[in-house]
């Protein structure tokens, strides 16, 4: 799997987390949504993505959209 689509299943997951963690114990947990499209939508302005770095240290081979 490559980084892009490790980067893209995690952002997902870190959503659908979220949702789920707002709806059985509080609120408060959509800021963890916030913070997954903030970080998304910077990334895709910038390039640089923390989680994309940390991928490829671990040896995901690279995709289109990190380098």
């Amino acid at each position: 799997m490559s980084i892009d689509r490790i980067v893209l299943a995690f952002a997902g997951a870190m959503v659908l987390l979220s949702l789920v963690l707002a709806q059985l114990h509080s609120p408060y947990w959509l800021w963890l949504t916030a913070f997954v499209g903030a970080n998304l939508l910077q990334s895709a302005f910038t390039g640089f993505c923390p989680l994309a770095r940390i991928v490829r240290a671990l040896g995901a081979k690279p995709g289109q959209a990190f380098q």
